[in-house]
């Protein structure tokens, strides 16, 4: 770490025990902890303290841990390094699927996981800065942690498969994002070549979001290539 800035590490573990001795491990190696005991609790932290680092327990007594990692990777590339119990190989693919960076099975060995920290910081280096959580369009409002939309004051209901296509597009906004990288992202990867699926749901949410849908100001269309969301 650079003398006199601390990388913040949010630790999300239900186990007393556990998160007071990451703490007082990572305190001591200078590192700035904030703890949360659950999924919503971590939700919120991650949006409030922006850390540079999650140590992420998928035992949460009120989400589960792949929920909480797809909630964060709604807005942020923040590095996320899963620390389980769980040993079963397709619980591990599950939790790097939804976008954990790296996995540590408990039991595990302090040096162990502060090696682990010290890389996924390093490789974020280069990473493009956080997003921010909630982005504001004209009289439109997208709260990417809540999975909310709002436009005019009013909350605009959007299908699962509408928010996936917004979420992907605004975890990219301003730059281009190709048509098989959204079909395979929000339908799954037999669905690359189904781009109508795409001219259907983009028209869809152009009527429910763009002032004038015939002429959209954020949902942008690069004819051939894919579609952009313009802030």
């Amino acid at each position: 770490m650079n003398e006199g800035v601390q990388t913040r590490v949010l630790v999300v573990d239900d186990d007393p025990a556990i998160a007071r001795a990451l703490r007082i491990n990572l305190t001591a190696q200078g590192y700035h902890v904030t703890l949360a005991g659950d999924g919503r609790s971590a939700l919120r932290a991650a949006a409030d303290r922006h850390p540079d680092v999650v140590v992420l327990d998928l035992g949460l007594p009120d989400l589960d841990g792949a929920e909480v990692i797809a909630g964060i990777r709604g807005w942020s590339p923040v590095p996320i390094i899963v620390l389980s119990a769980r040993t079963d190989s397709g619980e591990k693919v599950a939790a790097l699927d939804a976008g954990a960076d790296d996995y540590v099975t408990k039991p595990f060995g302090m040096d162990e996981l502060l090696a682990r920290l010290r890389a996924a910081v390093r490789r974020a280096g280069a990473a493009a800065p956080i997003g921010e959580p909630v982005l504001q369009l004209g009289e439109m409002t997208v709260d990417l942690q809540a999975k909310r939309v709002h436009r005019g004051g009013a909350e605009v209901h959007l299908t699962p498969t509408e928010w996936g296509i917004l979420e992907m597009l605004a975890g990219h906004r301003g730059t281009l994002v190709g048509q098989r990288e959204l079909l395979r992202q929000v339908w799954g990867p037999q669905y690359e070549e189904r781009t109508n699926y795409l001219r259907v749901y983009l028209a869809q949410l152009r009527r429910k979001l763009e002032p004038d849908p015939a002429h959209p100001r954020y949902l942008i269309t690069e004819a051939g290539m894919g579609y952009r969301l313009d802030v």
